[in-house]
């Protein structure tokens, strides 16, 4: 079910030789206050475009794109979500915010290798992920958004400007590539990353009071374990130094 919880709808990633994250959109459908959490693969707008109209939600509702980090899984269809959704600002934490407005690709492509495959596999010129960011997050930050309260949670590791965002009432977590619901964690040998970071991001949420999670890909989880997150960190503990 598209409904994860009441201002909560979950549309899966479409994976393919390259992974697409998955979208969530939050806010109360009644409010007209919607917002859009990460974009997905290039090639990937239409599908998650159409996912959040058949959920009934008019265009205009959605007024703002909230990105978790900037790899192209996940800020891939970013262009062709903005033509759908023509009036939502772009939201991203402030270090990766800055790149993205100058043009620099690093944070996206994570590595030159894979940056040559995926320009040479879609078709990407240079300025493909040169983009005006509305709102420059720093972590810290409480949105009010669609009749819900979310706190922004800066979570380095994985990418230099991840952020997760954590619905204390309902206790929900989206933290991007951070941590899964399978005991995985995100890599951190990509541009921007850090194990050491990684690992503090990891402690700091597993400090949080965490009912439903809603990663990036995979599987999401309901009625998570309370030392969930904590366990997840001790096993990848060693690797993280």
């Amino acid at each position: 079910m598209p409904q994860v919880y009441k201002g909560v709808q979950f549309i899966p990633g479409q994976d393919e030789f390259i992974p697409d994250s998955h979208v969530y959109v939050i806010g109360n459908p009644e409010s007209g206050d919607l917002s859009i959490v990460d974009a997905g693969l290039t090639g990937k707008g239409s599908y998650k475009a159409n996912s959040v109209k058949q959920l009934g939600i008019r265009p205009e509702d959605i007024k703002r794109i909230i990105m978790t980090h900037t790899h192209l899984d996940h800020i891939g269809c970013l262009a062709e979500l903005q033509k759908d959704f023509p009036g939502a600002e772009l939201w991203v934490h402030r270090l990766e915010a800055d790149l993205l407005e100058e043009g620099d690709d690093r944070a996206v492509y994570g590595m030159e290798m894979f940056k040559d495959m995926c320009q040479t596999q879609f078709g990407l010129d240079g300025n493909a992920f040169k983009f005006k960011v509305d709102r420059k997050l720093e972590g810290g930050e409480i949105l009010e958004i669609g009749d819900m309260i979310w706190d922004v949670v800066y979570i380095p590791g994985h990418s230099m400007g991840g952020i997760a965002l954590y619905e204390p009432v309902a206790k929900i977590l989206i933290p991007g590539d951070v941590v899964y619901a399978d005991y995985a964690i995100g890599r951190f040998d990509l541009f921007g990353a850090n194990a050491a970071q990684l690992k503090d991001s990891l402690v700091k949420l597993a400090g949080l009071d965490v009912d439903i999670l809603l990663p990036g890909h995979n599987q999401i989880m309901k009625g998570v374990p309370q030392d969930y997150i904590r366990k997840t960190t001790k096993m990848w503990e060693p690797y993280l130094m």
